[in-house]
């Protein structure tokens, strides 16, 4: 059966949302960070040692758009991609990209300035800001005209820019109150009834943010735990 190793408050909760949105069988195996980053546990599954890591048989797998890619081909019979041929087959590729090669890169570049107390005054500080506005104002306008990032049809791109935009947020502090369109989205996906399975399996102490101020530095969750 296939394994799923979740650690909780992090991006391999697109992993778990997967399998509950495609309706699969699954082992779900969940690691608590120790204390902030990943345990020993996750560390001795892959070199990589950060999660979402899956098992299939002899298969170990790491990298998230590469484990939704395998699941959605081996266990989905293709549902929650947009095949070739079809109109919003490049918009599928772009957006089910753009999460891990573009937007939270760039969030997690401006996390690391904040982290390192950068100058909030410096040219390099300001082009972050300005970079972070710019991947996520591309998000919004994406949504302004379409229900999902696709067009009208609900994917695995979605599923991939979840992530940076709800529970990412604990870690980079993204304020959305100026992203209407993301807002609205944020609220469409994380009411599907798969994405309520995910959250009550995997997370069940995260409050997922779906309103427009940044929520709290996720080691407040560590405390409640």
């Amino acid at each position: 059966m296939l394994t799923v190793h979740h650690l909780q408050v992090s991006q391999s909760d697109r992993v778990v949302f997967l399998c509950e949105e495609l309706g699969i069988p699954y082992e779900l195996k969940i690691h608590k960070r120790d204390p902030v980053l990943s345990p020993q546990s996750i560390k001795e599954l892959h070199p990589i040692g950060a999660a979402p890591i899956i098992q299939d048989g002899d298969l170990t797998l790491a990298e998230t758009a590469a484990i939704v890619e395998y699941i959605i081909n081996m266990y989905g019979n293709g549902r929650l991609a947009i095949p070739p041929g079809h109109k919003n087959y490049a918009d599928y590729l772009y957006w089910f990209h753009y999460a891990n090669g573009s937007l939270l890169p760039g969030l997690m570049r401006l996390l690391a300035m904040k982290s390192v107390k950068g100058d909030p005054e410096s040219d390099m500080y300001k082009f972050y800001v300005g970079r972070a506005d710019n991947l996520t104002r591309q998000v919004d306008d994406r949504l302004k005209d379409n229900k999902y990032l696709a067009g009208e049809e609900f994917t695995a791109a979605d599923i991939m820019t979840i992530f940076p935009l709800t529970t990412g947020r604990y870690f980079i502090s993204t304020d959305l109150s100026a992203y209407p369109n993301i807002l609205a989205w944020i609220k469409r996906v994380t009411e599907r009834p798969a994405y309520q399975k995910y959250h009550q399996k995997a997370d069940p102490e995260l409050q997922i943010p779906v309103d427009g101020p940044p929520p709290p530095h996720f080691t407040t969750l560590l405390k409640k735990a």
